[in-house]
């Protein structure tokens, strides 16, 4: 697709995904930073959540965080946080299905959500708009997003309506891995470049962070 098709796709999906909020999550243990909150890890002088806020804030109708443990140490960001409601930290299906019933309770005029983890600072600035385009133009019923040959599960757009059948999955079947789970729907994969930087570079280890410094001069340069 030209770059003059691409800003008209775009710029067409923005009008028409102004009713789709965002899940940031943040579930998880980061086991392999020795514990603690991946997304309050500072990178160019911010934290990764601020950086993933600022990217998601101007493409989604509202955000809120999926996070387990005391919610206060979030307090300044003023989002709701919504914990699992599956209990043993069943991965990011749970906070993902915590997000759709979040919605359906809150929004139950909102058919789609994003989800994204919190540890991606530098995500598309288009992640939202080619999602939903791809979603509609397949007519899919799942999105996701991929890079450099690697589909990323955690981020992409989820049907509320499937909230119920996620349940069953994660709580009868203990259905675990997100690709399992999206194997059984009609799914769209969108995928972006990686250069000049991989946008779906997430941090896990304390070496991730060092990378991540360097990442985050790029991207402000490659952004002007």
């Amino acid at each position: 697709m030209s770059r003059r098709n691409r800003r008209g796709t775009n710029a067409r999906a923005r009008r028409v995904t102004n009713n789709i909020p965002g899940v940031l999550l943040a579930g998880g243990l980061a086991r392999r930073m020795g514990g603690g909150d991946k997304p309050m890890r500072t990178i160019g002088g911010r934290t990764i959540l601020e950086r993933v806020v600022a990217r998601l804030t101007p493409q989604c109708e509202g955000l809120i965080l999926n996070a387990n443990g005391d919610p206060s140490r979030f307090a300044a960001f003023g989002l709701p946080v919504i914990a699992d409601t599956v209990a043993d930290f069943p991965g990011p299906l749970a906070g993902i299905l915590a997000a759709l019933d979040w919605v359906a309770a809150h929004r139950p005029d909102v058919a789609l959500i994003l989800s994204a983890a919190a540890d991606c600072p530098f995500l598309p600035r288009d992640l939202v708009a080619r999602l939903y385009h791809a979603l509609c133009e397949q007519n899919a019923q799942l999105a996701v997003a991929a890079s450099g040959g690697q589909s990323h599960p955690v981020i992409g757009l989820w049907n509320v309506g499937l909230r119920d059948e996620l349940r069953h999955a994660l709580v009868v079947e203990d259905v675990r891995k997100i690709d399992r789970w999206t194997a059984r729907y009609r799914l769209a994969t969108v995928t972006w470049p990686v250069t000049p930087l991989d946008p779906f570079f997430n941090a896990n280890t304390v070496h991730d962070i060092a990378d991540a410094e360097r990442l985050a001069a790029l991207d402000e340069a490659t952004a002007q």
